[in-house]
């Protein structure tokens, strides 16, 4: 399914900064991740651009991962926009990759075990008991079908999360490494617009750009 079959928008938001972001350790799918107060400042800059865009009170649906990031993030949007943080729903389907026994290391200890797992282009090295591209794709893919509602929506998910969600959204072609469709990488505390299968950076944020 791409975005061309639905008659909204849709605004795909990256998390800000997160404690583990900042320490430099594997976060994948871990639940409760905290922001840091540079990932708080992120989730403003998200909030003010699209306050600029839309106004206040826009009939927008909220929705989000269920991780306490996501959740977070999207707290301090929702009240840029004048809006209703209870109303939001998540779904499990938009989580993080899931980095099996990877999950809390650092990643400068497994680059010194293993090399880098951060390859060019910013996508990370499942894990041997990590999930795979193709089942994001699988599952990210199962949300868009099941919520395919009319209407506005805003999206608070993940780096990887959020590249393979846009791109199957925009209709990318599968990436020959990952053996799914990746759109590119953009930094913690970015938005952007997808409508009509095409897809438009609204605020570039000042996270890390890796993922």
């Amino acid at each position: 399914m791409t975005a061309t079959a639905r008659t909204g928008r849709d605004f795909i938001a990256r998390h800000g900064e997160t404690v583990f972001n900042a320490a430099g350790r594997i976060q994948g799918d871990a639940a409760h991740t905290p922001l840091t107060r540079a990932g708080f400042a992120q989730a403003d800059e998200i909030g003010r651009a699209l306050r600029a865009l839309l106004g206040p009170r826009p009939a927008l649906e909220l929705w989000a991962s269920p991780t306490g990031r996501a959740l977070q993030t999207l707290a301090v949007v929702a009240e840029h926009l004048d809006l209703d943080w209870h109303a939001h729903r998540t779904d499990p389907r938009l989580v993080e990759i899931a980095m099996g026994s990877w999950t809390g290391r650092y990643y400068a200890d497994l680059a010194a075990e293993r090399g880098s797992i951060v390859r060019a282009g910013g996508l990370i090295e499942p894990a041997p008991d990590g999930e795979r591209y193709p089942a994001i794709a699988t599952r990210v893919s199962g949300w868009l079908s099941d919520s395919n509602e009319s209407g506005d929506r805003l999206v608070v998910t993940h780096g990887i999360a959020s590249r393979v969600l846009r791109g199957v959204m925009t209709g990318a072609a599968a990436d020959g490494w990952a053996g799914a469709p990746v759109a590119p990488g953009l930094p913690q505390g970015s938005i952007v617009m997808v409508a009509g299968g095409r897809e438009t950076v609204i605020h570039r944020g000042t996270g890390q750009v890796p993922a």
